[in-house]
């Protein structure tokens, strides 16, 4: 058992669920009678077994396809995803999405959304019309245009109005309104999650502000500039030349993130170079950083104690048999120098914490949920034995891999 807390593989353990929930973790030999009896009994001896797998960035609904999102949904559960973090898209989709996950109704992970909050002008951005088929981007509760004017208290309650298990503020916005959506967010028991550089808002100011996630390890590099961005739409490359390995600037932020409990969403995946999935998308994530600035970025962040967790932002393409955040997983360990304990722990515990769900999932423990993957080598010697799934088991329902359809032409859409 790896218990997704980065703690050594126990060997000869049993794990006992009762409805969609785990019941014990002992030793095999030490379930009591009154659990066994009756017991339907998997005999997973040789097998590995740790929390499903969270993914804390992706992005299914920014133009709806029902029938792509519920192909790529099924080959995450059955890759041994069991939750994901939608990062702002279609909640009218989302929510139908996340509803049918819960219920069992599709093969799915279970879906955690957001809303998201920007300034007027990034309202331009295309993405954001389709988005809003229907309305217009901007004026609609899951994507609010925030300006000085604006009443943060109701745009906070309409964003929870929507489903969603945070804001996420995202570009275009300067800090005292960064600051003043987090209060009100958090005064209304609500997650914030935001870019790690708002334009013109720094990595900085979103830290004093209290945000609980910053996405993109790249985008705290911002902060070591002389002239910084002021815009989303205009970002600049970030020149690696100019951080330091390690980096002063970044030892900064990152004490301070550790000391306001900020976690760092890293998504490796879209600085990766030699990449050729952004070819050709004018101003792509990934095209302002190269991937080993982003690699050493994220491991000085884990180095210095910040919660780092493995989010994708896209999707390997339809015809490969196993989702991006494998792919992450294994940039974390090969890129960022992390342990493949370690990494597990990012896509485990991690996601947990950012979701604001440790309570429930993200580590193999009596009283959480009954989310667990069942592979066949040793993913703690090798993160690559991760794709050697068998069963994935969500909310106590086993889905076996060799019952695993992949997902046909009919059924890709555009997975970026």
């Amino acid at each position: 058992m790896i218990d997704g807390t980065g703690a050594a593989p126990q060997a000869g353990m049993d794990v006992v669920t009762r409805g969609q929930d785990i019941a014990l973790v002992a030793p095999t030999g030490q379930v009591p009678s009154g659990l066994a009896t009756g017991a339907v009994v998997i005999d997973v001896r040789g097998l590995y077994v740790l929390p499903g797998l969270i993914d804390t960035h992706v992005h299914l609904a920014t133009v709806p396809n029902r029938r792509a999102e519920e192909a790529l949904l099924r080959r995450a559960l059955y890759g041994g995803v069991t939750a994901e973090r939608d990062m702002a898209g279609d909640t009218r989709v989302l929510a139908d999405l996340a509803r049918a996950a819960l219920l069992g109704d599709i093969p799915a992970p279970d879906i955690h959304y957001a809303a998201l909050m920007a300034g007027p002008s990034f309202f331009k951005d295309p993405r954001t019309a389709a988005s809003a088929q229907g309305a217009t981007a901007g004026q609609v509760p899951w994507m609010q245009a925030i300006t000085p004017d604006t009443d943060l208290k109701l745009a906070v309650a309409l964003a929870r109005g929507t489903g969603a298990s945070g804001v996420k503020i995202y570009a275009n916005l300067p800090a005292d309104l960064v600051a003043g959506i987090t209060r009100q967010a958090h005064a209304q028991g609500f997650r914030v999650w935001a870019h790690a550089m708002v334009f013109p808002a720094t990595p900085a100011e979103e830290i004093e502000a209290g945000v609980d996630v910053l996405s993109h390890a790249c985008m705290l590099a911002y902060q070591a500039l002389p002239v910084k961005p002021t815009q989303y739409h205009d970002r600049a490359p970030v020149d690696p030349a100019r951080i330091a390995n390690p980096d002063p600037v970044m030892a900064g932020l990152f004490q301070a993130m550790k000391r306001h409990g900020t976690m760092l969403d890293a998504t490796l995946r879209v600085y990766a170079e030699g990449d050729a999935r952004w070819a050709g998308k004018p101003n792509p994530p990934g095209s302002y950083c190269l991937g080993e600035l982003a690699a050493r970025i994220t491991r000085q962040a884990h180095d210095a104690g910040v919660g780092v967790s493995a989010g994708t932002d896209g999707e390997t393409p339809a015809a490969d048999a196993y989702p991006a955040l494998h792919e992450e997983l294994e940039l974390l360990v090969h890129r960022a120098g992390f342990s493949p304990l370690a990494a597990i722990q990012a896509g485990t515990q991690m996601g947990a914490r950012v979701l604001d769900m440790e309570q429930r999932m993200g580590t193999v423990t009596a009283g959480k949920l009954a989310n667990l993957v069942f592979v066949a080598q040793d993913p703690s010697q090798d993160i690559a034995n991760l794709r050697s799934v068998v069963y994935t088991v969500k909310r106590g329902h086993r889905y076996n891999r060799a019952d695993f359809q992949p997902i046909a032409p009919d059924e890709a859409g555009d997975v970026d």
